[in-house]
């Protein structure tokens, strides 16, 4: 199977590469290296340096690969950089993955997996929500999110192809970008390793849903390959286990001072601060992954703690 995976260079998108590698599938890769690294990208796959806002880029990069699927992880992530700039959300989200599904028809590409977000679709839910749960986004991310699938629908009913929605949970693990305003583990790990502290918005008592990056990608590869029997499905990605965010701080926190004592560095690692509350912030997110686990044999396999753990150490190791 030939899969091209836009923003295969990034965080779950290059876990996807190793994946589909090691089970004896082709895959290319797009990316325009905003958030991602040409590290990330092993060498049995192609590699393609290219943004998906460019249209002709995007064509020439499909028909010289000619991918049977496609898994379309780049996306603008942050739900704090879609409230300052609604249109450039827009133009990655929206723009870019209407030139990834153009292309993907005209070179008649079979699959279409879409990184959608139940982060953000749902709402602000009390308990897990299903993917019948009604969608309630309330910031341009979320926004963006939920036209895409409604793009999908839409190229599934016009055009039919088979489309697939993985409505992601808050996802972390190795290779996260720390840099940008999203992945809040990946923010907390580089700042207390390098003994600053980090930050928690608000109160730090609002709820999300953390699941491990390699555990998602795995669902992406079940995605591709598992047979379906809708021509658009969509399928939440979580653990159903709330999380807030002093907690996960607090693990965080106990993971890397394990690390610095491994390390014999001296000192205490520096608690967060606490800011104000973000606009576009959600108070709780869960989702439930009963349907992945019934019509795609999925289920997560990390606990948060040893998740935490992973990644903690993945950062010790970047930064020498």
């Amino acid at each position: 199977m030939r899969v091209m995976v836009t923003g295969g260079a990034g965080f779950i998108g290059s876990h996807l590469v190793d994946q589909l590698l090691a089970a004896g599938h082709e895959p290319a890769v797009i990316d325009n290296l905003s958030t991602g690294s040409e590290e990330n990208v092993p060498p049995g796959a192609r590699f393609f340096e290219i943004d998906i806002r460019d249209t002709e880029a995007v064509n020439r990069a499909f028909d010289e690969f000619r991918p049977s699927c496609v898994s379309h992880q780049a996306a603008q992530m942050s739900v704090s950089v879609s409230i300052r700039k609604p249109a450039l959300d827009a133009e990655v989200n929206v723009i870019g993955l209407l030139n990834v599904l153009q292309a993907a028809r005209q070179t008649g590409v079979e699959r279409f997996v879409f990184a959608s977000s139940g982060g953000v679709l749902y709402g602000d839910v009390q308990e897990p929500a299903t993917e019948e749960s009604p969608a309630d986004p309330i910031s341009p991310y979320g926004f963006s999110k939920w036209i895409g699938e409604k793009y999908l629908r839409f190229f599934t009913q016009t055009h039919g192809l088979q489309t697939v929605a993985l409505r992601y949970s808050n996802v972390y693990g190795p290779r996260q970008n720390p840099y940008g305003e999203a992945g809040v583990v990946a923010i907390f790990c580089q700042k207390m390793l390098a003994g600053e502290a980090p930050t928690i918005f608000g109160d730090g008592g609002h709820i999300r849903d953390y699941v491990y990056g390699p555990d998602v990608a795995r669902v992406n590869l079940l995605a591709l390959t598992t047979e379906l029997t809708e021509r658009f499905s969509a399928f939440n990605v979580g653990t159903s286990i709330p999380t807030d965010v002093n907690t996960l701080a607090a693990t965080i926190h106990t993971e890397t001072q394990r690390v610095w004592e491994q390390q014999a560095r001296e000192g205490v690692v520096p608690i967060p601060v606490h800011g104000e509350f973000r606009q576009g912030d959600l108070l709780s997110s869960l989702v439930s992954c009963e349907k992945a686990r019934q019509q795609l044999g999925w289920e997560p396999t990390m606990t948060l703690i040893n998740g935490c753990r992973q990644t903690v150490e993945w950062f010790a190791e970047q930064q020498g």
